[in-house]
Formats: structure tokens, C-alpha cells, sequence
């Protein structure tokens, strides 16, 4: 199971008309969407982005927090040396240093991968999916149930890094 939280009442796997830019990738290359390996990733991933635009937590409630399954391979950079290969250090949770894990999301998404699994960097113990959607379908990625609507902040995750 993999999971996302957007604002509610928004799909999920909606598209938007100009795609941000993620860790992974520019979104003038290629359009993304991020999953989490656990609700506690997400918001953690969440908070991270809270705080390095200055924003409380409650001024992006409520969100819809929704579960899906992926069948699709994607590369996988989860480990300290897989990063290493592909010439990158852990992630740190801020912008700064994104220019060069784009570099080389864009590369793979170029050599033909689905998308990549690699550390959080807002929870360095767990794993973040980056998957590429160059058209309107992004492949492999299925919705799993309703979602749950949060109104209220989460509490912070542990091991989390901001």
C-alpha cells in the first residue's frame, strides 16, 4: 500500500494545467505524482512542505488521505548506496538541493522506468514513489477504497525531519 493526501474533495489523481516540479523531476519534462509508504510519510512529507513555505498546518486542512496499490517497476534508489551509483547523497527536506536528484529522475524517466522509489526526505527511514505520468494516464497505480478526510492536523510523525 501506498498513500497521498491532497486537499479534499480533489481527485487524487487529478491532473493540474502547469505541473509543479517535484524532488524528481521538472514539471516542464514530465508531470509526477508522489506517494508515501505510510499515512505517517505523508504527512510528515506534509509538514516539510508546511514549513519551508512558512504555512500553518490548519490553513491546508481538510485534506482527503487516500490508499493505493501500484503494479508497475520503477528503479529502485532506497538505499544509501543505490544513491551513491546514481551520484546522490540522502535527501535533505529542503528545495535547495533538488536540481540534482531532478537530474537524475529525469534521466530515468527518459531510459524508459515507470518511476523510482527512494527515502523520504522529511522521514529518512521510510520510502517515497516518484511516478511519471508523461500523458494522461499514469500506469499502474490503483486507488484502493474511499479516502479518509483529516480536518484536524495530524500529530507530527516520529523520525521526522523538517
Amino acid at each position: 500500500m501506498w498513500w497521498r493526501h491532497v486537499p479534499a474533495g480533489v481527485d487524487p489523481l487529478g491532473r493540474v494545467p502547469v505541473a509543479p516540479d517535484g524532488r524528481w523531476q521538472r514539471g516542464e519534462v514530465v508531470e509526477a505524482v508522489y506517494l508515501a509508504d505510510s499515512p505517517e510519510t505523508a504527512w510528515a512529507e506534509w509538514y516539510r512542505g508546511l514549513a519551508e513555505l512558512g504555512l500553518p498546518p490548519h490553513r491546508a486542512l481538510p485534506r482527503d488521505l487516500w490508499r493505493f496499490r501500484l503494479d508497475v517497476e520503477v528503479a529502485d534508489l532506497s538505499s544509501p548506496d543505490a544513491l551513491r551509483a546514481a551520484g546522490l547523497k540522502s535527501p535533505r527536506p529542503s528545495r535547495a538541493g533538488w536540481p540534482a536528484f531532478q537530474a537524475v529522475g529525469e534521466r530515468l524517466f527518459s531510459e524508459g522506468w515507470a518511476g523510482l522509489v527512494a527515502p523520504s526526505a522529511a522521514r529518512p527511514a521510510h520510502l517515497v514513489v516518484c511516478m511519471f505520468r508523461p500523458g494522461t494516464r499514469l500506469a499502474g497505480v490503483r486507488r484502493m477504497g474511499p479516502p479518509r478526510r483529516i480536518a484536524t492536523p495530524p500529530v507530527p510523525p516520529t523520525g521526522m525531519t523538517t
